[in-house]
């Protein structure tokens, strides 16, 4: 029977980027026009908002951030590498970037040989200020496994669990970020990444993945009705079934595995109760709690409306892998860290599970 481990960590793209920029999202959305001008004042947030903010608008706080964010993912690393898989399967998200108006799919297995990671280019957009100093046109080879992409694609179908599979991008060269930021950010101190790595993309974003090509609301755009939104992403239940399965396919495989979920929890920007300016902190915690506990019947027990109303589109990745430990009988897991953040876009949290 094939070892397998669960790893999860959050990716948070603007922590490639200096700690002045951290705080950006933030600061542009308190330049949006819809946004309630009573919302934006500073004295109205909650105290932990308004203590992160600061008098520098989250300048110093990001110090704080960003070390702790880097320590839990050195932890993480360090597991993976003493574990020393022989692939890696990563749950991401895909926001607008390698799938378009063409097709969505609920979930794709990228069963490709290898991949070219751009870390500071990401389609057309240029992330010249990187905290590494590195050159806005590197370009980092990263293994794929295309053998084990169609043996886990082989497996859910005579599972009857419909999955898209490709062998080449579509409309996005290379990996899109949650995978990308998934491995700079598990290789933060550049020592290299030599698993070969068989991303699985989710369809996170469900009714804001064409209209709001996987971001904020357009301007004008947050009160949008039913007819003017997407279809929705899988549902939790579904990401754990399929996680479930997942777990039952690599055990029957030769390979060593690592399940690995890339993705922040609950994100400001999809937060419309939250006015798009902080994530839903309380939603999150019970989550962690629940995680933290190896309660999977709360996990499960979390709809889509609850998903969206929340913010924690992006999670569903965890979903999945909570899905693949449950499976496996691994409740609690070894390792585990939460980071709240009110002014940094999104909740963060890393784990660890390994059989006893």
């Amino acid at each position: 029977m094939a070892e397998i481990r669960g790893f999860g960590l959050s990716h948070y793209p603007p922590l490639s980027g200096t700690d002045d920029a951290m705080a950006g999202i933030l600061r542009g959305t308190l330049k949006r026009p819809d946004i309630p001008e009573a919302a934006k004042q500073v004295d109205t947030w909650p105290a932990p908002m308004r203590a992160e903010w600061g008098e520098d608008e989250g300048r110093t706080a990001a110090v704080s951030h960003r070390a702790e964010f880097v320590k839990h993912c050195r932890a993480v690393r360090a597991e993976l590498d003493s574990f020393n898989p022989d692939v890696v399967i990563m749950f991401g998200d895909d926001q607008y970037e390698n799938f378009h108006e063409d097709i969505i799919p609920p979930f794709c297995v990228y069963a490709w040989d290898d991949f070219e990671a751009t870390p500071h280019k990401r389609g057309e957009r240029l992330f010249p200020d990187n905290i590494w100093g590195e050159p806005v046109d590197l370009t980092i080879p990263i293994k794929g496994h295309r053998e084990a992409g169609k043996h886990v694609t082989r497996g859910l179908l005579e599972r009857s669990i419909d999955i898209s599979y490709s062998y080449k991008p579509l409309h996005f060269e290379g990996l899109s970020h949650a995978f990308l930021c998934g491995i700079t950010y598990l290789d933060y101190d550049r020592v290299g990444w030599p698993y070969p790595t068989v991303p699985v993309a989710v369809n996170c974003y469900g009714s804001n993945v064409i209209g709001s090509h996987g971001s904020s609301p357009p301007v004008g755009k947050i009160d949008r009705d039913l007819a003017e939104l997407d279809p929705p992403g899988p549902s939790p239940q579904r990401c754990m079934t399929l996680g479930a399965a997942l777990a039952d396919i690599c055990r029957e495989s030769p390979w060593k595995v690592a399940l690995v979920a890339s993705s922040g929890w609950s994100h400001a920007f999809l937060t419309k109760k939250h006015n798009l300016l902080y994530p839903d902190v309380d939603q999150d915690r019970r989550l962690y709690e629940a995680l933290a506990a190896g309660d999977f019947d709360f996990w499960r027990s979390v709809t889509t409306p609850e998903v969206e109303d929340s913010g924690d589109q992006e999670a569903l990745n965890w979903w999945v892998l909570m899905g693949a430990m449950e499976a496996l009988g691994l409740k609690t897991p070894d390792y585990r860290g939460y980071l709240e953040s009110y002014v940094f876009n999104s909740n963060k949290c890393f784990a660890v599970w390994k059989p006893s």
